[in-house]
Formats: structure tokens, sequence, C-alpha cells
């Protein structure tokens, strides 16, 4: 074998090297990293909310209260400035987005619009680019006509923009009320933020807190009239009417404005009231508060006041029965919790929009422990029986794939560290994966450098020569899985995104130790041994004399492959799959029993007379343990939150909520565009990348294996009535990337013997395609399915579930790479006649194959 690089080999060695202590601190706990000097590597891989326990909410600005708010200001500004103005006007009232009022003189409409040229003025947008955006426009009307105006959608968007971009401090002040854990914060689209918070106890009162918005006013009692009087007629125009909390509430007229507001609170702690013992929240009040106040005590210390908590009273006071000077205490009723969570609230302050929890997964700390078990568990057992399949065929090489395995799998860590891309157990599932899939890499080069020295020539040459002609095979088959991880990341959500990340950077690693590590570990034997063969311990020499004439059957088996897809199109369309929660929205909540046994019949009937539709409940894993799903409520995001409240009330005090799953109709809709966005733009992807590499009629080949492998296991999930969720999408786009990991091989195969025998029938030269690179298919098959039956075998539910999705599409992926793809590939080149470089006419089956361009 030729002398590396010196660079080349420092380079190899030195990434290697630097996984390894990059990986180093995931082996020690945060205390003992502590005491590592400072130039060390310290960062850790950062665990997701599945591993380690936590919640992960996906928060929305409710654009109906926005407009809402818009329009209420902007009718008191519009009448503000008709005023000023001297205008008089009459019937000025809003619906929607439009506002309307009519001026009494109609010669004064053109002063009027000139009188509101400030409101209509174009204000800045938000962002690095700044544009001018008119928040209100006036629809043109004739003198004497009403006045219309119209709030923009451009405007209602910048306001909701703007909503977010505040409620991230108040969001993350809240936070820091119920965790020490720093929070994970991140804006999504115009409207949407991502909040994750690891190791919460507590994730309903983080909920409760997040989802108000805490809009605290103190407001005076109106005793102009009698509260029914204006329940029945209508109130004045300075006041309204609210409603208590209490049940059946009640009413109280009080004014518009008021005279405390949240930004006057300085300080808000629970506490007892002296003289009864109920729970109360106390507060101080700022100095300009306290200016506006004490006159009003000295004048009227026992006029009533209403404690308004977005848009509710909580209770009617006197003044001086509730601040004392600069402190004061606020009561009604509230509970030692309530009185916690509004003292929270009134130190975060309120939000300056309503958020609606439309996406919430929050997962116990025990069950991150035993995620993490039974991953590692099905990990180690994977790893196992990969490293005795791949000893078994190939003895000391294989110890060296294991090696490069070992070494595969540490630099994935180590990337993940670097990084800081959080591993989740979708990512611990990747990475299982790739451990099965990278040891194709392997059997590739074994399988390339065996046929190589079958030839003449001394084994240095025909060791150099294995490693120079599978290079692209190995690309190619990578690349493909890295266009899958990436487009998998872009349109995947939540933990997913952890298995494209592994998924991705697998990929990579796997180009470089398969090809380039393993190289230098063969160099290194045979510098040292000065073999004239390769070692005994290779047993794949039985296929060597495979002659299978797989093209011979081609058709019948290439019709029923076609009739299953048809079928499983047929099925997909009459019966549809098996949705879950990520597609259709509703709860999955995981409950386990705080002593004795969970009786799923008592928890059934329990929640059925909550009228929350057709609710399931089933065993899961131990009799301790029950998975609840709750049907998708048909009232919108609130109510997929009011269905979860009524089921912790109804059954908390039993069962402990091990894991919960809400995902809100909007949430769902995203979720599913994004799925069919996912798979069809990696599918483009990698065609198009196929299709680069070969020609058009490889890359239709290929697409249509792919789409029949699509279909099958589609199929498969709704015979088998497999729930269809963002696991399923996980593993189909594997499917995909496996399915044509196959078929580049048996293509490049194909290719190269495309330029080696042009006089060659094509149905024979791919039945010889087939035949040399069938070990490799059948090994990898193997290794793979290995590293998946442990992962169903000794996984938990999520990965069981995964687990025998791809099982099922390594074995379609199999086949579909032979009885799909070769014959496809057979007729275009009919219909087509000649491929890139050809010379010689279609003559049907037999024809002689054409020269395509490139080589292997």
């Amino acid at each position: 074998m030729p002398k590396f690089s010196p660079l080349k080999n420092a380079i190899i060695w030195l990434v290697v090297l630097a996984g390894f202590v990059f990986a180093l601190p995931n082996l020690f706990s945060r205390e003992e990293l502590a005491e590592w000097p400072a130039w060390l590597p310290q960062r850790q891989v950062p665990l997701g909310l599945d591993l380690q326990g936590g919640s992960d909410f996906t928060l929305r600005v409710v654009r109906d209260d926005i407009i809402a708010e818009r329009l209420e200001t902007t009718i008191d500004a519009i009448g503000k400035a008709l005023r000023n103005a001297d205008i008089a006007y009459m019937g000025l009232s809003g619906s929607g987005q439009a506002i309307q009022f009519r001026v009494r003189d109609a010669t004064k409409v053109s002063v009027a619009r000139d009188a509101l040229r400030q409101l209509t003025a174009p204000v800045d947008s938000a962002g690095l680019i700044r544009n001018q955006i008119q928040e209100l426009v006036s629809e043109g009307a004739e003198q004497g006509e009403a006045v219309r105006l119209r709030l923009t959608d451009e405007g209602i968007d910048l306001r909701v923009a703007s909503a977010v971009t505040e409620a991230i401090d108040v969001v993350r002040r809240r936070i820091g009320e119920v965790s020490i854990a720093e929070p994970s914060i991140r804006r999504r689209g115009n409207d949407r933020l991502v909040v994750q918070v690891s190791g919460l106890d507590d994730p309903q009162r983080l909920k409760d807190l997040l989802s108000q918005r805490a809009e605290l006013t103190f407001r005076w009692l109106d005793p102009s009239m009698p509260v029914q009087q204006a329940v029945d007629a209508r109130p004045p125009a300075a006041s309204e009417i609210l409603y208590s909390l209490d049940d059946p509430p009640v009413p109280y007229l009080v004014e518009r404005r008021a005279f405390v507001a949240a930004d006057d609170f300085v300080e808000a702690q629970p506490d007892y009231d002296p003289t009864t013992g109920d729970p109360v929240v106390s507060f101080k009040l700022g100095a300009d508060a306290l200016a506006r106040i004490t006159p009003l005590l000295e004048a009227d210390s026992r006029r009533q006041f209403a404690i308004v908590l977005d848009g509710q009273v909580v209770s009617t006071p006197a003044l001086a029965d509730a601040i004392t000077g600069d402190v004061g205490r606020i009561s009604g009723n509230l509970s030692e919790d309530g009185a916690k969570n509004l003292a929270a609230l009134m130190r975060a302050g309120p939000l300056p929009a309503n958020l609606t929890v439309v996406e919430e997964r929050t997962v116990g700390p025990g069950v991150g422990t035993d995620a993490i078990t039974s991953a590692l568990k099905a990990g180690m057992i994977a790893a196992l029986a990969v490293a005795a399949c791949m000893i078994a065929f190939y003895g000391f090489f294989g110890a060296i794939a294991v090696v490069a395995v070992i070494v595969n799998v540490v630099l994935i860590i180590a990337a993940l560290s670097l990084i800081g891309a959080t591993l989740t157990l979708p990512g611990i599932a990747g990475i299982i994966l790739t451990i099965g899939v990278a040891v194709d890499s392997n059997v590739l080069i074994y399988e390339r450098l065996r046929e190589e020295a079958r030839g003449p020539g001394p084994l240095r040459k025909a060791l150099d020569t294995g490693f120079s002609r599978v290079f692209s095979s190995i690309v190619d088959a990578n690349l493909t899985m890295a266009i899958a991880g990436a487009i998998l990341f872009y349109f995947g959500s939540g933990a997913f995104r952890g298995f494209a990340v592994t998924l991705a950077i697998g990929s990579v690693t796997t180009i470089l130790t398969a090809h380039s590590l393993t190289r230098r570990l063969v160099r290194g034997w045979y510098r040292r041994r000065r073999p004239q063969r390769l070692p005994r311990g290779i047993r794949t020499g039985f296929f060597s004399e495979a002659d299978f004439r797989f093209m011979a059957i081609r058709n019948p088996v290439f019709i029923l492959m076609a009739a299953l897809s048809l079928a499983s199109l047929i099925l997909l369309v009459s019966l549809g799959p098996d949705f879950g929660a990520d597609f259709k929205g509703g709860s999955i909540i995981e409950l386990r029993a705080k002593s004795g046994v969970a009786d799923s019949t008592d928890i059934q009937a329990r929640l059925d007379e909550l009228n929350l539709g057709e609710v399931r409940v089933q065993e899961l894993g131990t009799e301790r343990d029950v998975l609840v799903r709750v049907p998708s409520q048909e009232a919108g995001d609130n109510a997929e939150q009011t269905a979860i409240g009524l089921v912790r009330a109804e059954l908390e005090d039993q069962y402990t909520f091990r894991r919960v799953e809400v995902v809100g109709p909007a949430a769902s809709d995203e979720l599913t565009r994004a799925g069919s966005l996912g798979i069809g733009a990696a599918v483009l992807a990698i065609l198009l990348y196929v299709w680069i590499r070969f020609e058009w009629r490889f890359a239709l080949g290929a697409m249509i294996a792919t789409v029949h492998d699509v279909l099958l296991t589609v199929g498969f999930l709704v015979v088998t009535r497999t729930e269809f969720n963002l696991a399923s999408i996980a593993a189909l786009l594997t499917i995909v990337c496996y399915s044509l990991n196959d078929t580049v091989v048996i293509y490049d195969r194909i290719r190269e013997n495309y330029v080696r025998y042009q006089r060659m029938s094509l149905s024979v030269l791919i039945d010889a395609s087939i035949n040399q690179t069938l070990s490799r298919t059948v090994l990898t098959a193997v290794t793979t399915i290995l590293a998946l039956a442990a992962l169903y075998l000794f996984g938990d539910g999520l990965l069981r579930s995964f687990a025998m999705t791809l099982l099922f599409g390594v074995v379609v992926g199999t086949l579909s790479s032979i009885y799909i793809a070769g014959p496809v590939l057979i007729l275009f080149n009919r219909r087509g006649g000649r491929a890139k470089g050809g010379q010689s006419p279609a003559r049907g089956d037999d024809e002689p194959a054409n020269t395509a361009t490139g080589t292997a």
C-alpha cells in the first residue's frame, strides 16, 4: 500500500484523539469536572427533557386578543383626537379590524381625517431591516358618509411580534419563581415561544403561571347606578361590568381606569391574615402610587375598590382595609397555592398579551431515568451483537471494524458535546441505528478487498485498489443519510430533532472512521505482517460463487410488490393511519399508581363521566402503569388544557402523572404539514443527489423503489394499527435513507460494470452486480436487524414502535433494491434506447449494456 501523506495522517489521528478528549467529560459528574484544570474540555452532552425530566411548552400569542386590544385603544385614541380638534362625532365603534364613525358636520370630514393623520402615519417595523408599516389605514369615503378605518394585518403582525419579544423576559422571571434550572426560551415563527425547563418538580404550577396574563389593577367601584340596572341596560361610558371569581359569579360595576396598575407593585409575598389566618398576598407600592393614594386615604378611607386580575374581580375591600402606608394586602378566598402563585405573578410582572399553551410535553424525572436505563441497555446489547457478528464473519478485520465503530460513536458524542446539541431518547436510537448502519461501510470495504484479492497481482496493490474503488460508494451511501438528517432537523420538531442531529453527524463520522481510519489500521497490519493473502478469519467466501438469477423472476416479483404497494395505498385511503396526538391533536398521559395496581377499568369509568370524548386507557409496561389517550377537543387549544386539568383533578390523588403530552389543533396541523414536507423534501433532495451522481434512469429507478418502500411501510402501520406519530416520520425517513443506501451501492456496481462489460446483456449485468454486492447486502441487513432487534426487545414503548417500523422497512428496503430498482432500470433502458455514452441500439432484455458515465 502506498505511503500516506504525513499531514493527512496527523489530521486523522488528531481528530480521533480530539474526539476522545472532548467525549471524556461525559464520563464524570459536574462536581468532578469542576476540579479539572480550566484548559481541559469540560462540556458535556446536554440531556433532553425525555432523559432527565422536565417540561417543554409551546406558547402562542392569542392574535384575537391583540386585535381586540388594538381595536379598543385605537377607538379611544380616535375619540380623543377628534375631541382635541373640536370635531363633533357620533357612532364611534368597531368590529374585528374595522372602525367607523360619523362626523356631525359633513363639511368637516377632511378636517377629521387630518386630525387622525398621526394615527395613520407609518411606523418602523422591528428587525434588522426597517420597513415602514401603517397600523391604521383610512378606507376612503365621500363627504357626508361614515368615516371608515381599518387595522392592517401588517400592523397586527408587528404588535404580535412585539408581544412575543416582550414576553420572553416575563416568562423567564416566572420560571425563576418555580425552578432554579436555567430555562431554554426561543422564538418559533412570529407568534410563538418554545419554553424548556429541565428537572421540574411541579410542571403544573409552571403551566398555570405561564398561561395567566396577570394584569392586576385596582379600580374604583362605580356607585352611580345599581349593578343590575347596568347589566340590564348599559353601564356608563367610563365604567364596565366585571364578574367575580365566585361560583356563581357576582357582577360589579367598576371604572375602566385603574388608579393602581401592575407596574406600581415593587414587592409581593404570600402571607397570612393576622386576624383570620387566611392566606393573603402582602405587597408594597412604589413612590408614585403612594403619592396618588395618600390623598385618597385622607379624603375617604372607606371608599370601596375592586382588585381586578385579568378582567375578574378578586375582592372589593375598603381602601383603608387593604392599604396601610406603603404596604397592602390582597385577600379573597385564596388558597395557600393561590397566594403563592399570585405573589409570583406580581413579582414577575404581567405578560404583554395572553399566551395559550398549544403544545406541551412533560416528563417526570423517573421516566427519564427509566428511559436512559432501557436505551443504554438496548445500545449495549446492540453493540455487542453487531461486534460479535462482525468478528464471526471477518475475524481480525471484524475486530478492526469494531474499533472503527467505537471511534465513530466517540466522535458522535464529542461532536454533540462541542456544538451543545441536546441528546434525546430518539437521539440515542439514532446512535444505535448508526452502529448498525455504519458497519455497512466496513462490510463494503472488506468485500471489495476480498474481491480484489482474488485477482492477479500482489496483495498490496489489491488493498490499495479496493479502498480507492469503494470510497465513492461509501460517500454516496452516507451522504444520503446526512441529507435526510439535515432535512428532518429542519422540518422536525421536539425530541426527534435529536434523532436528526445524530443521524447527520453519524453519517459524516462514518465516512471518516470507516474509510480513513480503517484504511490506516489495515495498512498498519500489512506493514507489520507483510502477508501474501487476506486473514483466514474472513468467512464470507460462500458468497463468492453466488450466481443467483434475480432478474429471471423479476416480472412476477415486481408485479407482486407493485400489487402490495397498490393495496397499501388503498388501505391508506380507505382506513387511514391511526394518527396519534402529534397529527390529530389531543393528549397522552402516562400514569403510575401511587400504591397498589393501576385499575384501568376504574380509570376508564371515571374519565368517561368527564365527557371528553372517546378516552382510551391501556396497560403500559408494569401493572402499576397505564397510558391514557384523550381525543382532541373541538373547542380549540384552551379546551385541550381544560381537558388535562379535569383529568388531573380526577386522578392526581391516586396516580402520579409521569408523562404528559398535549398537542392543540394548531400545533397538530403544523406537525402534519412539516412531516409531509419533511418526507417529500428528503426524498427529492436525495434523488437529486442520485441524479447528479449517476443519471436520470438511475434516479427514477431509485425514486420508484423508495416510493414503494414508503407505501409498504405505511400500509404496515395501517394494518397493524400502529400509532402514526413523529416517531413514524423519523422511521419513514430512515427507511428512505436505508433503501437508497442499498440501491446506491448496487447502482454503483452496475455503473462500474457498465464500463467494464459493455457488450453484456443488461439483465445479466444487473444479476452479476447484485451477486457481487450480495455479501454486503446480507451482512448489512443482518447487523442492522440485530441493532433494531435489541432496540425492540429492550427499549421502552416509544423505541419499540420505532424499532418495529424500522425492522419492517429494512426487510422491504433490501428487497426493493433488488426487485424494484433493477427491473425499473431495465425498463427505462428498453424504452429509452441507450444510456449516456452508449453505443448499441436497444434490443429488449438481452440488449448489450450501455456505457454509463463515471466509475465507482
